[in-house]
């Protein structure tokens, strides 16, 4: 199907065209979908379906996907690697080579992409200084320096949706300095991604705030990561999420597999901060796998299946990958909603190795390795996630959801109070399903009756629906519906 027939598809139907509606499951002598019919057109006939629906799709993201530039993120992978290592202890004062002189380019590219647009940028750096004291990682004092490009939003700039790569890289001996370690995958490819996202994004303005992030210190700890978590949540940043891009390039796995048409991105299934009380209350009233990362991963892997040809999403249900971590860890670790998002297989010749032949096998983390197309198709997911989420307006707060011994669920929650909403989608799903599988559009109300749906055979949510059709993340239900009366 060419982008035009897709966005036909789209604006026709309001699902895309190879997500057929499932029915053919009768209830009470009706299918699902025709007792939905029946509980939407009872809902219209008394009004609570009467604000007028918006667009299905904003044709915009489709011209960012378009816009994105294997050319441009080849191009800035080769300035990355060509600084020899960016090891987080290698030379931070040579214009040509160590982490000092990646960041000053990384900087200046960010500095000029915003000069392009007018300005629209505020490019910085973000400095924590580590010390052996806090980790056996960390050979001496050493200062971790991030680089930043804030685009503020219009309507509510201290709501934020990030993108992050990582600036270093690192040889066989994480504290080596002096080999070289190009990185061009991991994770060179990651930060040619952030700066490339701020060129797609910088035409627009959008109503919540957007950070492109080159993140340091990532391979002796995650510091700058845990440093930009900590700051944010000291500031009281609003995170919508966090996209943490680390490798996004290698097409090759170390098994002999290759393909460029799907990726992984990894969500822990509730937050780290949860308390005991509301772990228990997951036992009785759901939400195991609902916490706020892994509805961004679906978020994710709806927009790849919306508005990004050939590539598809696989939800890998782990917080990273097995006994190891990446920069979105520390925003989770605060309670921040953050995944990551990366090629489908590894290639670990290629990654934390000296550069060498051993046996025939060659390794080391260069150029050679990275599929500069593939590395562009993940970039442009990325900035459409970015556009969808910083033109959206906020999830619904306060969800919950009734219907307990009753042939019907309710689903209540507090109203959005934004210039932008046009109103409201519920979404469900089936209990063993790893994605959201339905939704209707409900209007601009703060409650809805589902009639003929079980409450116990179905998980649900709430999105936040913006007059330009971009939606907020799917907000799970965190209390019930009490009796009134």
């Amino acid at each position: 199907m060419d982008r035009s027939e897709d966005r036909a598809a789209h604006a026709a139907n309001g699902r895309p065209a190879d997500k057929p509606w499932r029915d053919g499951v009768t209830v009470r002598g009706r299918s699902r979908a025709a007792a939905l019919a029946a509980a939407v057109s009872a809902a219209a006939g008394s009004g609570a379906l009467s604000a007028q629906a918006p667009p299905q799709t904003d044709l915009r993201i489709y011209d960012i996907v378009a816009a994105a530039s294997a050319e441009r993120v080849e191009s800035d992978i080769r300035a990355l690697a060509g600084f020899g290592t960016r090891n987080t202890f290698s030379d931070t004062v040579s214009a040509t080579r160590g982490i000092g002189a990646a960041r000053r380019w990384i900087k200046a590219e960010f500095e000029r992409i915003s000069e392009a647009c007018g300005g629209c940028y505020e490019v910085v750096y973000q400095r924590s200084l580590v010390t052996p004291e806090r980790s056996p990682r960390i050979p001496r004092e050493t200062w971790v320096v991030n680089v930043l490009a804030i685009k503020r939003g219009t309507v509510d700039p201290n709501r934020y949706v990030i993108m992050s790569g990582d600036i270093d890289s690192r040889a066989s001996d994480g504290s080596d300095g002096v080999s070289d370690a190009p990185g061009a995958n991991d994770n060179a490819s990651g930060m040619a991604g952030a700066i490339e996202a701020a060129r797609l994004l910088g035409r627009y303005e959008f109503g919540n705030s957007v950070i492109l992030a080159g993140l340091s210190g990532e391979e002796q700890g995650l510091w700058g990561g845990r440093h930009m978590a900590r700051v944010a949540r000291e500031e009281q940043w609003e995170i919508i999420g966090v996209l943490n891009n680390d490798m996004i390039g290698n097409i090759e796995g170390v098994d002999g597999v290759i393909e460029n048409n799907t990726f992984r991105v990894f969500s822990e299934p509730t937050p780290a901060t949860d308390t005991e009380a509301e772990r228990r209350r997951y036992r009785v009233y759901g939400g195991e796998v609902d916490g706020p990362s892994r509805q961004l991963a679906r978020y994710v892997a709806s927009t790849a299946d919306a508005f990004v040809p050939n590539l598809d999403p696989i939800m890998i249900y782990r917080l990273d990958r097995f006994g190891r971590g990446g920069h979105h860890r520390p925003f989770n670790d605060r309670g921040f909603a953050a995944v990551r998002i990366m090629e489908t297989h590894e290639h670990y010749a290629r990654q934390h190795q000296d550069i060498r032949t051993e046996n025939g096998v060659a390794y080391g983390d260069v150029v050679e390795g990275v599929d500069f197309d593939y590395a562009a198709k993940m970039t442009a997911l990325n900035a459409a996630v970015l556009a969808r989420l910083a033109w959206a307006p906020p999830a619904p707060a306060g969800v919950r959801i009734g219907g307990a011994v009753s042939p019907s669920t309710t689903l209540e929650w507090e109203a959005v109070g934004d210039p932008r909403l046009a109103g409201y989608k519920v979404y469900w799903r089936d209990t063993t399903a790893p994605r959201w599988q339905r939704s209707q559009w409900v209007g601009d109300v703060t409650a809805f009756t589902l009639e003929g749906m079980v409450i116990d055979n179905y998980l649900f949510g709430v999105a936040a629906v913006g007059r330009d059709g971009n939606e907020s993340v799917v907000a799970f239900p965190s209390g019930r519906i009490r009796p009134r009366g």
